[in-house]
Parts: C-alpha cells; sequence; structure tokens
C-alpha cells in the first residue's frame, strides 16, 4: 500500500497521478500531488515505479498500513528499490539519467 510521498523529492511531474490505475493521487495545480485515496491503492507498485525522483515508497504489504519513515528509507536506500530491481533506472533523486520513462514524459508534455 501507497505509505509515503516525500515532499524534499518530489518534482511534481505528476507521474504517478497519470500511472496509477485506482486514482489513489490527487493532482494539485502548481504544487506536488498528495495521496488523497490510499486505501484504495492495490500495491501494484505502478507509481513507484514511474517516479522519476524516487520520491514514494509503497510497501508490500497491501492489506495495511506501516509506519513510513522517510529518513529511514532514504538512509537505508529504499527508496527506488522497486524501479531499480526491475531495471529501469539508476535510481537518482530528482531525475535518473538511465531512466526509461522520459518516454511517458515527453507524452505527458504533448512532444
Amino acid at each position: 500500500m501507497i505509505e509515503l510521498l516525500s515532499e524534499a523529492r518530489c518534482t511534481g511531474c505528476n507521474l504517478c497521478v497519470r500511472a496509477c490505475p485506482t486514482n489513489v493521487f490527487e493532482a494539485r495545480e502548481g504544487d506536488i500531488p498528495v495521496i488523497a485515496r490510499a486505501d484504495d491503492c492495490q500495491t501494484c507498485f505502478m507509481c513507484e515505479l514511474y517516479c522519476p525522483a524516487d520520491a514514494l515508497y509503497v510497501s508490500p504489504f497491501a492489506e495495511r498500513h506501516i509506519h513510513a519513515d522517510e529518513q529511514t528509507l532514504a538512509q537505508s536506500q529504499t527508496l527506488g528499490t522497486y524501479a531499480r530491481n526491475m531495471g529501469w533506472k539508476g535510481a537518482k533523486p530528482h531525475g535518473a539519467d538511465k531512466d526509461p520513462t522520459f518516454r511517458f514524459r515527453a507524452l505527458q508534455r504533448g512532444e
């Protein structure tokens, strides 16, 4: 279940909003999105996978919330783990030079 959206890491790209199949996030004009409907999360990890800034943490526990401490997750390099394990990116905060989601972001911009 989605547990954390890091305000410090989030770039406001709204890819999590677009990637989420259950509409868990709420986009906000001129601001970063928020987790608006956490209980709707199906633990698919799509938001975490598409996040270019490793600003999200999805717990593998789909049926219950757990406490997610951002500092602990950052220190243990847990943020971005799913994307790294899937080979999607180098998990570098605020963008990854090996991140193939540039195609998805280009579509969002209308390119």
